[in-house]
Parts: C-alpha cells; structure tokens; sequence
C-alpha cells in the first residue's frame, strides 16, 4: 500500500489548534469543554472517518490488499477466477434388521451426521449391482441386511470431511430401512480458494503469460481446481524413455485415479501454453495402495478401539498428502501414531507390505488408500 501520513485523533486536534493560534489575533479558549475545542474535535473526528476511508479505497484497488469479494473483483479484470469450494464424498451403508422385504433408496435421499449439520445426498453408482437408472435408486432386495451406496456433501466444503462412524441420521423416513452409517472417513472436501493461495496463482498466471515454460504448465494445471497433485517430466515418454522435445504431465486429484474427464481438461489446458515443436501427453499416477501394520502398547484406561480409529486416520491423512513420487517413511508411521493419542506408550512391529522398510513409488507414482492395520 503507498505510504500515507496517517494521523491520530489527538494529533488531529493538536494540528487544528496549532493552525487556529497561529491565525488568530488574540488569545484563543481551547481548553476542554470550551467551545471552540469541541468543534476541532468534531472536526478531527470526521477526518478520522476520511482517513479510514481512503484507506480502505487503498486497499481494495491493490490485489496485494484487497480480500474476498473486493479481490475477486480486482482479479476479474483479468479474466481470473478464485476456484470454487468442492464437497466430500464417501460411502454409507443403510441396513435394516428385518429384512424380509425389498426396499428401495432413490437418489437424492438425505442422511446427516449425528449433530445435524452435515447433510450428504446418495448419488448414482452404475456399477453397482443395485442401481436402476430408470428406477432412480437402489434397491436392496428380500433377504439382504444392507447395501453401501455412494453419497456426497449437500454443502461443498472441509467441513464435509466427517468422521467415520458419524453419518448416522436418516432425513427422513426410508420404508424398510432402520439405519445408516459410514464406515470410513469422508475426503475430497474443501472450501474455496484462499486470498493467500489466491494471489499466488496468479502471479504464477501473470508470469507465464508470455512464457513456455513449466511453470506456464503448472500453471495451467493449478487453474483446473483445487487439491490437485502433479509432476512434469521434461524429455521424457509417459513409459519414462527419454524422448527430446516430448514433456509427460503426472496428475493426480488426490485419489490416486482421477478421472478420465480431468486428463482431457489438463490436456487442453496445456495445450494453450505448451512450447512450439513439442509433444506432451497427461497421464494418470501408477497407484500403490499398501498395507500398513503397526502395534500398540497403550496406557491403562485408553481403549484400543478408540487407539484404532485415531491412529488409522492420522496415517490415512498423512498418505493422502503425499505428492507425486513422494516416499512413505517407515519412521512416519511410528511418530504418526504416538501424536495421533496421548495413550499410545509404545509403537512396535511397523511394517510396510510386510517389509520393515520405506515404500518409495516410481516418478511417476502415488501412494494412496492405504490398508491399516492396529493391533
């Protein structure tokens, strides 16, 4: 922000009745309470408002200085958007005790978690077997206790991203279904663009403008949306053999196998900035989904299914963080588990895949959904 001479209230008075006696003839009444001195307050107190005014005016013609709506407005002018909020996804499982008859779930049928502020609607799954698109829902037949179906947040946001064991609540009443819960955690939640991450893209944006270089690339890619992971490999073929002139582009959106629709996006994206004479292709990561074991020695009083849940989460966190290529230390996973709960006294018997050792993917590889196991 220019740099501005900003005063005081008491500065304010003391200046006006600085200028005041040096005008006057005569001895001037400024004592507090005089009359005079009341309207230099007065007065002092409206330029504290015109201050205060054009600073804010300052600040919301500056990207640097402005936030939420004003800097959207300043980014517009670019043809720059902030990347929306996205909503979590996960999985339910609606169960009945009874099960003698068929019932049905349609799409859309609400769920909540057990507080009531979280709201997940259930969404189409054609591959699985219970699904009937021209039904409009799942049907989970005579004999069957229960049926896991795919639901997303109603709300984009973080706050989407609930606990297992926490979506319990059925919005309404569902004929021949008794309960609902989610066995895992939900993911993929996130809430809109931040100023701060804001402004960053687009000075990578303005800087690669009249560029063809990786970071226009990057560049290209960070605008698709939010959370993605990626690695750009000069000179080289999607199977790693060298190949001048030829750029692979490794994307990830966190899952280890984003969709198709998302590598045709990157795909054309790079394509308005990649270097003339070149080839490129985006492909998606090679998926390590390991299985993780680790036991516990807990402390009198902590329960081990609690050691579990806490544990599991935390490691399953950390994984889904990693970047492209990004190792899976062993030592990780030990220190993971102690912060994950106070009670935890004694981490032993890590192994990665049943080997005592750090799992490293290729270049071009992720490690997501990992198994764990606490015992």
């Amino acid at each position: 922000m220019p740099s501005l001479n900003l005063q005081n209230f008491a500065t304010l008075v003391q200046s006006g009745a600085a200028a005041l006696e040096s005008a006057a003839g005569t001895l001037l009444d400024l004592s507090v309470g005089s009359v005079l001195r009341a309207l230099l307050e007065a007065a002092a107190s409206v330029a504290l408002w015109l201050q205060w005014l054009i600073v804010e005016v300052l600040a919301m013609t500056r990207a640097a200085t402005s936030s939420g709506a004003d800097l959207d407005s300043w980014m517009a002018d670019f043809g720059f958007t902030r990347l929306p909020a996205q909503a979590a996804s996960g999985t339910v499982v609606f169960s009945r005790a009874t099960p003698t008859q068929s019932a049905f779930i349609p799409l859309g049928t609400a769920v909540k978690t057990a507080d009531g502020t979280e709201t997940f609607l259930v969404t189409a799954d054609p591959t699985n077997p219970a699904y009937s698109a021209a039904a409009g829902g799942y049907t989970i037949g005579a004999g069957v206790a229960s049926l896991a179906v795919p639901v997303t947040a109603q709300t984009p946001g973080a706050a989407g991203n609930v606990l297992a064991n926490t979506v319990t609540l059925l919005a309404s009443a569902l004929p021949g279904i008794d309960q609902v819960t989610n066995p895992a955690a939900f993911a993929g939640g996130m809430d809109a663009e931040s100023d701060a991450a804001f402004r960053a893209r687009f000075i990578a944006y303005i800087n690669s403008r009249s560029l063809a270089t990786p970071l226009a690339v990057a560049a290209a890619v960070e605008g698709l949306q939010q959370g993605l992971f990626y690695a750009i490999a000069e000179n080289q073929d999607p199977s790693g053999a060298t190949r001048l002139g030829f750029f692979t582009v490794t994307l990830d959106d966190g899952s280890g196998s984003p969709p198709a629709s998302l590598l045709q996006a990157a795909g054309t994206a790079i394509e308005q900035v990649r270097p003339i004479g070149t080839s490129f292709a985006v492909q998606p990561p090679v998926k390590l989904s390991p299985t993780i074991a680790l036991s516990l020695t807990l402390a009198p009083g902590t329960s081990l299914a609690q050691a579990q849940s806490a544990v599991s989460g935390a490691i399953t966190a950390y994984v889904a963080g990693l970047g492209i290529g990004a190792p899976l230390p062993l030592t990780r996973i030990a220190q993971l588990a102690y912060d994950a709960l106070p009670g935890v006294l004694n981490v032993s018997g890590v192994t990665i895949d049943g080997l005592a050792a750090d799992l490293t993917p290729p270049a071009n590889g992720v490690i997501r959904s990992p198994l764990v196991v606490v015992s």
